[in-house]
């Protein structure tokens, strides 16, 4: 069966489900796509709705556990993983305790994300929509623009890191390309535009985008790891090698909270905005079990690649490379750069559309649902992504890792928590789909805002903003002696999802 749907700028494109015996039904709040047409004849001229924003019907749930299950891996095997993890190590960690810290965080950070993707899954709603339910219908673009303007920042660095593989890649390809005037800036509009191109195509064009590139880029990990192993001739000399890392480290528990609040926080963003995915999951089982498998054992495996490759830098090379571009032009062989730079390439291609454009498109989309559609939403956040200078929020690993991942993550954890509360809690899974398109509804609240909502986040976020600050001015990002305040901080995700989950519980009592 097939359904012909608007994406957007009045492009139709067709998303099929060959059996609808493949989607569980009794999933689904919406039974038919009948009563998708219903919906839209109640509601298809309230300024809070277009078809990007849509219930998707029965006919749209196409992604499978496999579909989940690669989105995961493509949105997780990328350069920013892999520096994660090394940059742990640089830090002071030694390899096991990095990645013990990272699986931890990748675990904890599953729980918020099978939570809040159920109702995607359920009512076949996006997460724009979905929070309305707890913001108002108004409120709901405060929520939906912070996790947007995370995105487009995110968008910006994976651009960016992209455009230095493909810089290089073109490099060894033609030997007078450094020789150009500009071209690391060449290669990052080059980069930009061609995902650009990829957003026109929609969210099915993301779907098969994800799901033929995921085994590419487990393979290409798996060579770096063969590599760095034949390189050095022992498998376990670099992890004994590694030790040397934590000689002018700062100590394991000293960066262990502020680094598991960063890997909480490495998929904050997601934890909201899944249901973008999950609406179109085919039943809830396929949905939580591709992401169990997806998400943690595929950021565990790829930084242990990150792990054992810096560990053998320091054998091969005396010293600890910690980004992976840098290490394949260090190696000089031309081959094995050119294959590196193009796994790399559709690795950072991959997380992008699937992290980084879903969620600000629909985010941007819900602002002015009848002028901004997915297409637009898209376009918008790529413009953003370049004017918050990635390369910049980049440049520095600790900054990266203590201010930018735990200061979002804080951010994202208070709407979460208060997200969560009202779900399960507060209307215990129960929605008004009619409701949440117009103004008329339970959810509009006062003229559109829910004040509990925006007082409970802000009771959670205000306490982090000290240690922010002071981590933000410390060079490292890790403050030596830290007050009760900077300690706070450093919990980031979890203090602020607590604190906005039970303030939130209270006022809606």
């Amino acid at each position: 069966m097939a359904e012909r749907h608007v994406l957007g700028e009045g492009v139709i494109h067709e998303a099929r489900v060959k059996d609808l015996s493949e989607v569980k039904i009794e999933d689904l709040a919406i039974k038919s796509d009948a009563e998708v047409d219903e919906l839209r004849s109640a509601v298809g001229a309230s300024a809070y709705y277009n078809e990007d924003l849509a219930p998707a019907g029965p006919s749209r749930r196409t992604w499978s556990t496999w579909n989940i299950t690669a989105m995961w891996i493509g949105m997780s095997v990328v350069i920013t993983t892999y520096t994660l993890a090394s940059g742990l190590m640089i830090a002071g960690m030694n390899w096991w305790q990095a990645l013990l810290t990272i699986t931890l965080g990748n675990v904890i950070v599953l729980i918020p994300m099978i939570l809040n993707a159920h109702a995607g899954t359920r009512y076949g709603i996006p997460f724009p929509v979905f929070v309305r339910a707890s913001f108002g219908i108004r409120g709901a673009n405060v929520a939906a623009i912070a996790r947007a303007i995370v995105a487009c920042g995110w968008f910006g660095i994976q651009t960016w890191l992209g455009a230095l593989a493909l810089d290089a890649l073109t490099g060894a390809l033609w030997g007078g390309w450094t020789d150009v005037s500009g071209h690391r800036a060449i290669a990052f509009a080059v980069f930009w535009l061609a995902q650009v191109l990829i957003i026109l195509r929609g969210m099915e064009g993301i779907k098969y985008l994800e799901s033929w590139a995921a085994p590419l880029l487990l393979g290409g990990g798996i060579a770096v790891l063969l590599w760095a192993f034949l390189k050095v001739g022992s498998i376990t000399e670099p992890f004994t090698a590694s030790a040397q890392l934590e000689e002018g480290g700062l100590g394991f528990w000293t960066i262990f909270w502020p680094a598991l609040a960063a890997n909480v926080g490495y998929w904050a963003t997601l934890s909201l905005n899944i249901p973008d995915f999950t609406r179109f999951a085919q039943s809830q089982r396929s949905q939580a079990i591709g992401q169990a498998i997806g998400l943690p054992l595929t950021m565990m495996a790829f930084s242990f690649i990150g792990i054992a490759t810096t560990a053998a830098t320091v054998v091969l090379y005396g010293e600890a490379i910690w980004d992976p571009v840098t290490l394949m032009q260090t190696i000089g062989n031309a081959g094995v750069l050119i294959l590196a730079m193009i796994v790399i390439v559709i690795a950072q291609v991959t997380t992008n559309m699937a992290a980084n454009v879903v969620a600000p498109s629909n985010d941007f989309s819900n602002l002015r649902p009848t002028l901004i559609s997915f297409k637009t939403g898209g376009v918008i956040t790529a413009v953003i992504g370049i004017l918050m200078f990635p390369w910049a929020i980049y440049d520095n690993w600790a900054a990266y890792l203590f201010t930018w991942l735990v200061g979002y993550g804080s951010l994202l954890g208070a709407i979460g928590g208060v997200m969560i509360t009202d779900y399960w809690l507060i209307r215990r899974e129960q929605l008004d789909l009619t409701d949440l398109y117009r103004r008329e509804g339970q959810y509009w609240y006062s003229a559109g805002f829910n004040w509990r909502a925006l007082v409970a986040v802000a009771v959670a976020v205000i306490p982090v903003v000290p240690g922010f600050w002071n981590a933000a001015t410390t060079p490292g990002g890790v403050i030596a002696d830290p007050s009760v305040l900077d300690r706070l901080y450093t919990y980031g995700f979890g203090f602020t999802f607590l604190v906005a989950a039970v303030v939130y519980g209270l006022l809606m009592a």
